[in-house]
């Protein structure tokens, strides 16, 4: 029952403790403008032509960001910033957000199943299927990040094919895209392994690392913990890593 009320909120974009805080602030918003239309008085620079609500924005802390994307983006935009690669692709990444961080010092080449329509100075934008059978691209780069976008792939959530194994032909294709000695920057969910359909997959720790252990040497392994708290530097193979929906960040070297 917890999980269809669940559902339904997100279906419907019904959120009762937001609405309560709108009701709330309501009367508020009103004695406020007639303060200010009080105190605008034969002031004609500026003149009131609708209202326009914003009601819930005086309870919300002043640091506001999205779970695990503002945190594993600033680190890895820091990372690859000390290494100023010759040639870097992102895919699938937050274009609002890491993809943001690299452009303002770097030239990126930015891969997507989704299309992009706007033009944005230091990034070239593909239209790609990463599970592609045919993915044309092999050696091509010394350096690919993807954060956040392989527990998607199959799930139809951005449009792509239906795929259980999805996740694993987009790996491979990324594989195959890397020159060997290049870097892979590398973000998922992490958790106990299952799938939230049609969201996202969760990976087990020791799931990812048995596939990239034939083709990549770890460098570093960090991860933010259920409260958002990053640790940097973890043994991977110590097993105190405890997380129902952490985010793992590998750093990763092709063999």
């Amino acid at each position: 029952m917890k999980n269809f009320l669940l559902n339904l909120q997100i279906l419907l974009g019904f959120y009762p403790r937001k609405i309560l805080v709108r009701f709330k602030n309501l009367p508020l918003f009103y004695h406020e403008k007639k303060i200010f239309k009080r105190s605008m008085g034969n002031n004609r620079d500026f003149r009131i032509t609708r209202n326009y609500l914003c009601l819930t924005d005086r309870n919300e802390n002043s640091g506001t960001y999205t779970k695990h994307y503002f945190k594993q983006d600033l680190y890895m935009a820091q990372k690859i910033f000390e290494q100023r690669p010759q040639k870097h692709v992102d895919i699938g990444s937050r274009i609002d957000g890491f993809v943001a961080h690299l452009a303002s010092f770097m030239e990126v080449e930015v891969l997507d199943i989704r299309p992009l329509d706007n033009t944005i100075k230091n990034i070239r934008f593909t239209q790609a299927n990463l599970m592609s059978r045919d993915f044309p691209l092999i050696n091509y780069c010394d350096s690919i990040s993807c954060l956040h976008t392989i527990e998607h792939l199959g799930l139809g959530r951005y449009g792509d094919p239906i795929d259980a194994d999805g996740h694993l032909k987009g790996l491979d294709n990324i594989h195959r895209l890397l020159r060997p000695g290049g870097i892979f920057y590398f973000s998922v969910p992490i958790g106990t392994q299952r799938i939230e359909f049609n969201a996202h997959r969760i990976f087990d720790v020791n799931y990812l690392m048995n596939y990239f252990s034939e083709k990549y040497d770890l460098l570093s392994f960090s991860y933010l913990d259920d409260a958002d708290e990053l640790h940097e530097n973890v043994d991977v193979t110590a097993g105190n890593i405890h997380c129902q929906y952490g985010c793992g960040i590998f750093i990763l070297k092709k063999k």
